[in-house]
């Protein structure tokens, strides 16, 4: 690992080391993948202005995130079957974001489920949430996340409906995955010791949803049930009830639009997530650094503004937070690393960003985060 230097590195060892059904899963975005693309192209847009002979002997990369001490303004956001990436992937990530000193966000659609990571991992983290149609069931898993004393929960607000991916598709990446089509298990036998890895796992079902529903033990009755949950009634009073249940710190993810913005302040959020799925749902919609200042200009002042959506390095988190962002999420740059090094690499990954936003920060000239902002962008 001593040779790699950037999160493409661990991007291109990940996608060595795991079958390909799994990576282009993580890798690939909605359609034409227009947003995808987008999500890096307009960072890239954006340049510093370097200032030099400034005292930068005294920088502290620490903040706070949504009233919680945070060693960097990072999260690990939550990603779906990162159990499959690695074995008990999400345990592994959740070791390494607590080791960091960060938040990490455990998905709804996890591999290990909340009271594994929760049994062997040393603090609370955080459980993101998607609302079914089964209200019993959300209710008992807002319930768990409350018995495994999560910190925060994260509500995705931008999946009622499935923005089609077409690799998915065409790799056999399905509910449950065609892991036994003859070229996913060819691609599967070259990879050794991803195998060895994910039989050595204490999960390869959906931990949150297996067990917990009448005959849901086996893959498929679990794939039959979510298949028929996302629910496209989902709307705001809904999120009335949730707080009716859930006593903790509530963060809205997936908002592109002020209007939604200004719906997250009126219901009490702590913070929302400037987001569009990473590049995964509505294909054609800006990209989150696009959709980014007009969202903090709004509704800074009376919420906490997240970002997610295509973090690749500090130099990403430094213009995120510039245009207005409290902290960043990055969601396929830790998976990379996991999938390359499993919880090593999750730490290399963290590693990388840290250095490069220090170093970023040395050379704008400021020593804490809070000093940043669109001061530190070349107009």
């Amino acid at each position: 690992m001593k040779h790699v230097t950037c999160i493409e590195d661990l991007r291109v060892l990940h996608q060595r080391r795991v079958p390909k059904m799994f990576f282009d899963y993580v890798d690939r975005g909605s359609y034409a993948e227009e947003t995808l693309r987008a999500n890096r192209a307009d960072f890239e847009q954006l340049k510093f202005r370097q200032r030099i002979l400034v005292d930068i002997s005294s920088r502290d990369l620490s903040t706070k995130i949504i009233g919680e001490t945070s060693a960097l303004p990072l999260i690990l956001a939550p990603v779906g079957s990162t159990g499959m990436q690695y074995g008990d992937g999400e345990i592994h990530a959740c070791r390494a974001a607590q080791a960091a000193g960060i938040p990490y966000t455990l998905s709804t659609m996890s591999i290990c489920s909340i009271e594994d990571v929760a049994a062997n991992v040393e603090k609370p983290f955080w459980f993101q949430l998607y609302v079914m149609r089964d209200r019993g069931f959300v209710k008992a898993l807002i319930e768990r996340a409350i018995a495994a004393k999560c910190s925060a929960l994260v509500l995705t607000v931008d999946l009622q409906v499935i923005g089609q991916r077409h690799q998915d598709i065409k790799n056999g990446m399905s509910v449950p995955p065609e892991i036994f089509r003859p070229k996913n298990l060819l691609d599967m036998i070259t990879k050794p010791n991803w195998v060895k890895g994910i039989l050595g796992g204490k999960q390869r079902n959906f931990g949150n949803i297996a067990g917990h529903l009448p005959g849901s033990k086996d893959l498929g009755s679990v794939s039959s049930w979510v298949a028929s949950q996302f629910d496209p009634s989902l709307n705001w009073k809904d999120i009335d009830w949730i707080r009716s249940i859930w006593p903790g710190k509530l963060i809205i993810k997936g908002i592109l639009d002020v209007e939604d913005a200004r719906e997250a302040v009126k219901i009490g959020a702590e913070a929302l997530v400037v987001s569009n799925h990473g590049g995964r749902q509505l294909d054609g919609a800006p990209s989150s650094i696009e959709a980014l200042p007009d969202i903090v200009h709004t509704v800074g002042s009376h919420i906490e503004v997240l970002f997610d959506g295509g973090i690749r390095s500090g130099q990403d988190v430094m213009r995120a937070l510039a245009l207005g962002a409290r902290s960043c999420m990055i969601g396929r740059a830790y998976i990379y690393g996991l999938g390359a090094f499993g919880g090593p690499g999750v730490s290399k990954a963290i590693d990388i960003i840290k250095n490069e936003l220090s170093t970023t920060m040395a050379l704008c000239g400021v020593n804490s985060i809070a000093e940043i902002d669109e001061k530190v962008l070349a107009v």
